[in-house]
């Protein structure tokens, strides 16, 4: 456990105790935002083995809502990545994950990665606001929390591509945070955790991009009060006076229509 986490964060299970309280009572739903949390040394090796052809290995989201890319195929990712992986889906992660935000139900990692995996925005990318796909295409089980780890060496907010934290009613910006190297955000996600970088990547220097490490976890059941009545994919949202996001993707549409008729439901 020590070889992945910084030391003054070893002990997860007083992490969790001490800051438990601010993470469920931080608006605009609950969250948290470590610093310097994993081992430099390790992370810096993450980066340097960071896929330099993502948009040839992996998955090229392109479209009104989100322009991207992202692979969760573990065969095209680094050592050092995928032992990193391994520990954020180990026993002792996902314990503290569920200690710190206080959910009753048993937290269960993804070892399929559905969503996540490594992901990087060049020049002009974005992710607009939404809340997230909620139930798992192949497990069947509720989204419960995101962990983010940011990559990215001496980033400035004027570079745009910080995670924005919005109201449930998507008419107010609570919180924007700074994708900073070594930076870790876990938060609850439900429907109405509305969160995303709707700032397009502007560098100074266009071959710098901005890299990230998504991780998610599920539960089997949850509180009927965080979702509505459907399974949904990824929701996204129009900020106050935009048209951010006028359609979904296309090959999410099809693909949650195929999932629910495979179920035998009459949902879509």
């Amino acid at each position: 456990m020590y070889k992945y986490l910084n030391e003054k964060y070893k002990n997860l299970d007083s992490i969790a105790e001490k800051f438990s309280n601010s993470y469920l009572s931080n608006d605009p739903f609950p969250h948290i935002v470590f610093d310097n949390f994993f081992n430099e040394k390790l992370l810096n090796q993450i980066l340097n083995d960071f896929p330099k052809n993502l948009e040839k290995i992996g998955d090229i989201y392109d479209s009104d809502p989100e322009k991207k890319l992202a692979t969760n195929d573990t065969s095209k990712i680094s050592e050092n990545t995928n032992e990193l992986l391994n520990f954020a889906n180990s026993y002792v992660f996902v314990k503290f994950l569920n200690k710190i935000s206080g959910i009753k139900e048993h937290l269960i990692p993804d070892p399929y990665h559905w969503g996540g995996g490594v992901h990087e925005l060049k020049h002009k990318g974005y992710l607009n606001i939404h809340c997230d796909f909620n139930r798992h295409p192949k497990m069947g089980l509720d989204r419960r929390i995101n962990v983010l780890i940011y990559l990215n060496h001496n980033w400035k907010e004027s570079y745009g591509g910080s995670l924005e934290l919005w109201d449930k009613e998507v008419k107010k910006c609570v919180k924007k945070i700074i994708p900073i190297f070594n930076r870790v955000v876990i938060f609850n996600t439900n429907d109405f955790s509305f969160h995303g970088n709707p700032e397009p990547i502007n560098c100074p220097d266009q071959t710098n991009t901005r890299k990230s490490i998504a991780l998610y976890y599920y539960s089997n059941g949850r509180p009927r009060n965080e979702i509505s009545d459907k399974d949904h994919v990824t929701i996204f949202k129009n900020r106050p006076n935009t048209k951010d996001s006028t359609s979904l993707t296309y090959f999410k549409k099809i693909f949650w229509k195929i999932y629910l008729k495979k179920k035998g439901s009459s949902r879509d």
